[in-house]
C-alpha cells in the first residue's frame, strides 16, 4: 500500500473514532444512527446533481452495499443490547479486517503478501484482544458480535468491488450513501413510532454531525479501496481503536489500562507491517468493460 493511501485510511480511522466518540453518551443507539443516515442522506441529496453517475456495473453493488448497511446498522443495536459493549465492539470491529481478506481473496482474487497478511492479523488480534480485559467472554453475545463483523465485511467487499467497477469514486460514495439513508428510516418506523424521531436539538445535532463525519470518514475508505487491497484498507480502519483510546483519554477522562495500552501497540504494529511497500495481487479490474476477477 502506498503511503499516500495509508495516511488517507489513517485519517478516516481519526474520523471514525472521533464520532463514535461524539454518540459513545448516547444510550438510545438506534435512534443516533437512523439520525445519522438522515444526515447522510440530506447530504447526499444535496451532491448527486454534481458528482459523475457511476458506471451501471456498480449500481447493483451499491443497492446490496446499502442494504448490507442498514443490517449492519440493526444487528450492531442488536449486539449492544445482548452484552458488554467493551467486548461486542471489538469482537465485531477486529473480526472485520480477516473476513475482509478472505472476502477480497474469494470475490475478488486479491492475494496480500506475507508482511500485509502478518499486519492485517496483528490488527485484528489486537483489538479482539481488548474484549478480553479483565472479564471472561459472553457466549450469549458472540453470534451477534460476529455477525456484525459479517455484516462489515460484506458491505466493505462489496464496495471495494463496487467502487472499482464505478469509474468514480465519489459518485459510488454518494449514490450508495443516499440509498443507505434513504433505507434507515423506514426501518425505523417498522420497529418504534416514527414520531420518537423527533428530538431536542442538541440531541439531532451531534448525531447529525456524527453522519456527516461518518460520511467523509467512510468516503475515504470507499476512495481508498479503489486504489488499494481491501483487506489492507479494512485494517488501517480499524486502527480508530487506537484514537478512540486517546480521544477517550483525553476529552472522556477514560482510564489506559496496561492490557488496552499493549492492544494498541499490537495494532499499531500490525499497521507497520501494512504500511510497508507490498500490496495484494490480482486485483479486481476497475474498468466495468473489463469484467471482475474469478
Amino acid at each position: 500500500m502506498s503511503p499516500g493511501i495509508g495516511l488517507l485510511v489513517l485519517l478516516a480511522a481519526v474520523l471514525h473514532a472521533s464520532w463514535n466518540g461524539l454518540l459513545r453518551s448516547g444510550a438510545d443507539r438506534l435512534w443516533s444512527m437512523t439520525m445519522m443516515c438522515i444526515a447522510i442522506a440530506l447530504v447526499c441529496a444535496v451532491l448527486v446533481p454534481v458528482v459523475p453517475m457511476p458506471e451501471r456495473a456498480s449500481w447493483g453493488y451499491a443497492l446490496l452495499s446499502a442494504l448490507l448497511h442498514v443490517g449492519y446498522n440493526l444487528f450492531l443495536v442488536r449486539t449492544y443490547r445482548s452484552g458488554d459493549l467493551g467486548q461486542t465492539y471489538p469482537i465485531s470491529r477486529g473480526s472485520s479486517p480477516v473476513l475482509v481478506s478472505l472476502g477480497a481473496a474469494l470475490f475478488a482474487g486479491e492475494m496480500p503478501d506475507t508482511i500485509s497478511a502478518i499486519g492485517v492479523l496483528l490488527v485484528s488480534g489486537g483489538i479482539i484482544s481488548l474484549a478480553f480485559q479483565g472479564r471472561k467472554l459472553g457466549l450469549g453475545s458472540l453470534p451477534y458480535a460476529l455477525g456484525t463483523g459479517c455484516f462489515i465485511g460484506a458491505y466493505s467487499v462489496t464496495d471495494g468491488i463496487g467502487v472499482r467497477l464505478s469509474g468514480t469514486p465519489v459518485g459510488y460514495t454518494v449514490w450508495m450513501c443516499l440509498l443507505w439513508g434513504v433505507l434507515a428510516p423506514p426501518v425505523y418506523a417498522l420497529l418504534r413510532d416514527w414520531r420518537s424521531l423527533v428530538r431536542g436539538p442538541r440531541e439531532t445535532l451531534i448525531a447529525a454531525g456524527g453522519g456527516v463525519v461518518s460520511l467523509i470518514a467512510y468516503g475515504i475508505v470507499i476512495f481508498a479501496m479503489s486504489l488499494g487491497p481491501m483487506g489492507s484498507v479494512s485494517a488501517l480502519r480499524e486502527t480508530s481503536v487506537v484514537f478512540a483510546a486517546v480521544i477517550g483519554r483525553v476529552f472522556l477522562n477514560e482510564r489506559l489500562t496496561a492490557w488496552r495500552i499493549a492492544a494498541c501497540c499490537i495494532v499499531a504494529a500490525g499497521a507497520i507491517c501494512i504500511g510497508h511497500d507490498g500490496g495484494a495481487r490480482h486485483v479486481v479490474p476497475r474498468r466495468p468493460d473489463a469484467g471482475v476477477a474469478r
